[in-house]
């Protein structure tokens, strides 16, 4: 955790999305397990996403859906995903510049819309909404969820329903998001060698090793990420997500480590919710967004 020349943290652990699968919801639409991808380049494209969407809309019960997004609140920066799947950007490499208004910008912001138009995902998984995506699936509302490994733990001893983990979609190449916490020892610590211990503990392999595999996340160290990396609970989906993170590409992180995110943040959120509920277009969410992250970065 850098800025500029200086370190200021150490990265602990990480975490993205892959999308969580009930099985029974997808039994009862006539859909096979065996059509859901088990390799990262097998990953449902978008039109493949699409048709599996109208599939289960059609196979599903009126008060159930194909899917949720994890995109509430402060989590529209997973929107993001959509975007770079459509190879787009939000930000050139200064982190100021805005680089949204593209047409990989106004098919991302489609795609996403056509979830509500489609009737593919509930009305309320929308930005705003005050109830998180993962929640409609606990609850068997939907097929699918957008989610982090992190809910495996919940979902192994909460689901009464049979489910797996496969890969987000792609459209002109793979992307997903990027989370994780980070450990910082501030400068005016009275104990400075013992917070500088600490941290050199906790980021020790087997620590963090352990910790990573007890809460379903994916450590931050290189030889970490081998053969060995296992969750300890349902440990065949550990590769799912190491394999999502592998996707992410260094441009796209670049992009949401600009200083300037939080103010970036509220941007997507009002820009997205009016295209989400209709309100606006695609072309005209755009050219607001970029107009929006301009103001907030000073580009």
């Amino acid at each position: 955790m850098q800025n500029g020349d200086g370190t200021f943290g150490l990265p602990h652990h990480t975490d993205t999305s892959a999308i969580l699968v009930n099985l029974d919801l997808f039994r009862q639409a006539g859909i096979d397990a065996s059509e859901i991808p088990t390799s990262a380049d097998q990953a449902w494209t978008w039109e493949q996403l699409d048709a599996l969407g109208a599939w289960l809309r059609a196979g599903l019960s009126a008060d159930r859906w194909p899917w949720a997004y994890n995109w509430q609140g402060n989590g529209v920066t997973r929107w993001l995903s959509l975007l770079f799947q459509s190879d787009g950007a939000f930000l050139e490499s200064d982190q100021k510049t805005p680089a949204i208004d593209s047409d990989a910008a106004r098919e991302a912001v489609a795609f996403s819309s056509s979830f509500f138009t489609k009737n593919y995902v509930p009305a309320n998984n929308t930005i705003a909404s005050s109830s998180y995506a993962a929640e409609s699936w606990f609850s068997q509302s939907v097929a699918m969820v957008w989610s982090g490994a992190f809910q495996i733990p919940d979902a192994d001893t909460t689901a009464d329903f049979e489910w797996t983990a496969t890969y987000a979609p792609r459209n002109v190449r793979a992307g997903s998001d990027f989370g994780g916490n980070a450990l910082v020892a501030t400068a005016n610590t009275q104990q400075p060698e013992l917070a500088a211990s600490f941290l050199e503990f906790v980021t020790d392999a087997g620590p963090m090793r352990d910790f990573c595999r007890a809460a379903s996340l994916i450590p931050t160290r290189v030889d970490l990420l081998n053969d060995q990396l296992t969750f300890d609970v349902r440990p065949e989906l550990a590769p799912v997500f190491a394999g999502q993170a592998a996707l992410v590409q260094p441009q796209d992180v670049a992009q949401v480590a600009s200083p300037s995110m939080s103010s970036i943040i509220p941007v997507l959120k009002q820009q997205l919710d009016l295209a989400f509920t209709g309100a606006q277009d695609a072309a005209t969410t755009v050219t607001n967004m970029s107009s929006g992250i301009q103001a907030a970065t000073g580009g």
